[in-house]
């Protein structure tokens, strides 16, 4: 007997009338319908609205807003012309102060509910400017044929289509100002319907693009890649299948850098490799972190998920000796390399998937007197076992989920013995729901 397949729930044609309760830690309006929780892109606490369903699910419904009956009266106009339909932004409709605010809000409800425990102290948000911050992005690309025109950009809000934009002022403006440019150069390529993405990246003083082809590029095409990237002054590199088929096509006139000014640090990197998107205030999170470990030049430090060293050549000017781990060999190779053309020799690096059972790693027989801990969304719930052995007298917690953070910090506090001095967010990501925040923590 065959299954019958499973219907999707059918969803009411027309808007729904409804009041939004407060905002979900996503940025969404949260309301509840006949005791069904719906969450509603574009609502706003305390709003009416009209609101069409776009979802259902067993235990909650998702939505977004037709229209505004009653406005929050923190609701503001949006800057960016494709708020609503892009879905690069959540949070244009509600003003910079308030978006931190909200934020801020999140990190505290989550310490407090999730890990039970209350910072002594909260640090004042870190914020810049919310315009053009973005250095770093994933660009789809997509040939339209009705539209004969070759779209760049992000994903439309609930469907997989690629916003129709003409520039994004939240990029970098030496990207998001060229995004019709790099349309109207790329419908010139016999290669226009097999270029589905574009990874850049800007650095202190150059551009690095990777184009992504999905089959070999012929030589006119290779050259107008080739020209382009010469005219525009941009590094330029080529992707046939995965991350190790990146190559190098053309240097620009300057080399790919973030620097940090105030430790005399340069960090090169690739548009591939990760690193924090808002360059000021990943300069001032570095700066924030350093001071919080309270160094005196006599300390061994532990830097645990360490990336490229973005903490560890800072830390390394005011530490003894500074000890980075990381999970990707690449990155690692880097960092020693980096360390090398900063002058800097008082590092070494590891590297080990801290994910999994690390108890047999020399470097955890060490003894450090500070840590510093920067984990990806996942937290870093693996190793804080070994991480309260060392007991360490201070621990500085770089997070990008309240959550998880919340719930380590409860570890360290209610399970190995710290206390939790003072904890605060940074807008790394304006206009959106991300949260970034940093937290430190004292043995007691």
């Amino acid at each position: 007997m065959a299954r019958r397949s499973k219907r999707k729930p059918r969803l009411p044609r027309e808007p729904v009338e409804t009041t939004i309760e407060s905002l979900s830690q996503d940025g969404r309006g949260v309301t509840h319908i006949e005791g069904k929780a719906v969450f509603v892109d574009g609502a706003l606490a305390d709003e009416k609205v009209m609101f069409q369903y776009s979802g259902k699910n067993r235990n909650f419904d998702e939505g977004f807003v037709t229209e505004v009956l009653e406005a929050s009266p923190l609701r503001i106009e949006p800057d960016c012309a494709h708020f609503g339909v892009c879905g690069g932004c959540s949070l244009q409709h509600l003003s910079a102060e308030e978006q931190i605010h909200f934020k801020q809000s999140a990190m505290l409800e989550n310490l407090q509910h999730i890990g039970q425990v209350e910072a002594e102290e909260i640090f004042p948000p870190m914020t810049a400017d919310s315009w053009g911050y973005r250095r770093k992005a994933r660009l789809g690309v997509k040939y339209v044929h009705k539209k004969g025109k070759v779209l760049v950009g992000f994903r439309e809000k609930r469907n997989s289509y690629l916003a129709n934009l003409d520039k994004c002022i939240v990029l970098h403006p030496a990207i998001g100002e060229r995004l019709q440019e790099l349309g109207e150069m790329i419908a010139t390529l016999d290669a226009r319907e097999s270029l589905p993405q574009i990874e850049v990246a800007v650095g202190d003083k150059a551009i690095g693009m990777v184009f992504r082809h999905l089959q070999p590029l012929s030589d006119s095409d290779y050259a107008t890649l080739k020209n382009y990237a010469e005219e525009q002054d941009i590094q330029l590199y080529l992707q046939s299948k995965g991350p190790s088929t990146v190559v190098l096509e053309h240097k620009a006139s300057e080399p790919l850098y973030y620097s940090h000014p105030d430790f005399d640090v340069k960090v090169d990197f690739s548009p591939m490799d990760f690193i924090q998107v808002n360059q000021p205030i990943n300069n001032a999170m570095v700066k924030r972190a350093v001071e919080l470990l309270e160094l005196t030049g006599e300390e061994s430090v532990l830097d645990l998920f360490c990336g490229l060293g973005n903490f560890t050549l800072p830390i390394a000017r005011h530490a003894k000796h500074v000890t980075g781990v990381e999970g990707d060999a690449l990155m690692i190779q880097r960092a020693r390399e980096t360390a090398i053309q900063n002058g800097i020799e008082n590092t070494d690096y590891h590297v080990c998937n801290l994910m999994e059972d690390i108890k047999h790693e020399p470097w955890l027989k060490k003894t450090y007197d500070r840590i510093l801990l920067d984990p990806p969304r996942s937290g870093a719930k693996e190793v804080l076992e070994h991480i309260g052995k060392l007991k360490a007298k201070r621990i500085v917690y770089v997070s990008c989920h309240p959550a998880t953070l919340a719930r380590d910090a409860g570890t360290l506090v209610n399970k190995h013995g710290y206390k939790l001095l003072g904890a605060g967010v940074m807008d790394m990501f304006p206009h959106t729901a991300h949260v970034e925040s940093i937290a430190v923590f004292e043995k007691k």
